[in-house]
């Protein structure tokens, strides 16, 4: 039995994390029977979520998830590409994971309203006085993350300028597809549904949410997603009306 360790669905997402909703739907695409454990943060072998327990092994990292799912069960989620449609799956599940990723933790965390409406939930159930300490003290760390990897060190409206130009080009290489690579879902379509349905996600007022917007195949592909992997989320069929 497959157990995923996550944060759990919030703001009408699966999850608040796009890594874990693209770890599920990889679960999902491959027709595996798991459970969802909520508890596992302090456990994580990474200190970061999502991982997963797999009778007893543990596998942390969604790309090594991925991999451990292949290995194990037989899966191929690139069933039908090619060697060149396999590195351009490869180029767009990075380009939205390691640098889209930013731009989107960039608003919901350092901007003072999205954090107030959206992550600063998670931190209501600690008793005070660290209810007003702890977010400070997450903040701060998120900020230094983003400085770290370099996107905090850029003025918002160039943060806002990159996280636009990768929805742009994810909007252009999908086109009138009904799935990323083609007639048939990929393992890129786990990790493209995670992030632009984060990106329109009407909890959060940012720029990146219109560009999203402005993009109605994007929307069109996140509520086809959403219908065939996530029917219970009626909140993302009203977001890509």
């Amino acid at each position: 039995m497959i157990t995923l360790y996550a944060f759990g669905s919030a703001f009408g997402l699966p999850d608040v994390s796009p890594f874990v909703t693209k770890v599920e739907t990889l679960l999902k695409m491959a027709d595996l029977e798991f459970a969802v454990d909520t508890s596992g943060f302090n456990k994580a072998p990474k200190g970061k979520l999502p991982y997963i327990d797999d009778d007893g092994e543990r596998i942390a990292d969604s790309t090594f998830i991925g991999w451990h799912l292949e290995k194990k069960y037989g899966v191929d989620f690139d069933k039908g590409l090619d060697d060149e449609q396999r590195a351009v799956a490869w180029a767009f599940e990075k380009m939205l994971e390691d640098h889209t990723y930013w731009t989107v933790l960039h608003s919901r965390w350092v901007d003072d309203a999205n954090f107030a409406a959206g992550m600063a939930q998670f931190f209501e159930r600690i008793p005070l006085p660290m209810r007003l300490i702890v977010p400070r003290m997450a903040r701060r760390q998120i900020k230094a993350e983003l400085r770290g990897q370099g996107m905090g060190r850029h003025a918002q409206e160039e943060i806002v300028a990159l996280g636009k130009q990768s929805l742009d080009a994810a909007a252009a290489f999908l086109a009138g597809k009904p799935y990323m690579m083609g007639d048939e879902p990929t393992g890129l379509d786990a990790t493209a549904f995670a992030f632009f349905a984060g990106a329109l996600c009407p909890l959060f007022e940012t720029p990146l949410r219109e560009a999203a917007e402005r993009h109605a195949n994007l929307k069109a592909y996140v509520g086809h997603m959403a219908g065939r992997y996530y029917p219970d989320h009626t909140e993302i069929a009203r977001w890509a009306a």
